[in-house]
């Protein structure tokens, strides 16, 4: 049974920083692609960034990029997401997922394994 349990969210002053981290298990990490999205009131979920299988590789959204620091540690079976400098904009519920295509990607139905999200909220 597949689980990725997200972790590290809560409440901060804008400008702040939070460490999110998700741990998986019940697969085979290493194999996975992890990406990250986020989901606000009324608003679709949409992507904020992804990591390659060996960690070389990431891909952020614009309204991150520059802020946020994907990482992933194989052999904990977890990734992190660095967020500084937060935003109110940034209040979100975060998700991370698991998706086993060779290419990184920011589409929702790219992603085979989904964990049950984490509150974030950015204060003005």
């Amino acid at each position: 049974q597949v689980q990725l349990v997200e972790s590290g969210g809560g409440l901060v002053q804008a400008g702040g920083s939070l460490r999110l981290s998700c741990a998986a298990s019940g697969l085979t990490f290493s194999s996975y692609i992890m990406g990250w999205f986020r989901q606000a009131p009324g608003k679709e979920r949409e992507f904020v960034a992804a990591i390659s299988r060996g960690g070389g590789t990431t891909t952020y959204a614009d309204s991150v990029k520059g802020r946020f620091t994907l990482s992933r540690d194989n052999a904990k079976k977890t990734v992190y997401l660095q967020m500084n400098s937060l935003k109110p904009e940034d209040t979100a519920v975060y998700y991370c997922a698991a998706s086993t295509r060779l290419q990184l990607s920011a589409r929702t139905y790219d992603y085979d394994y989904w964990g049950q999200g984490t509150q974030v909220t950015v204060s003005s």
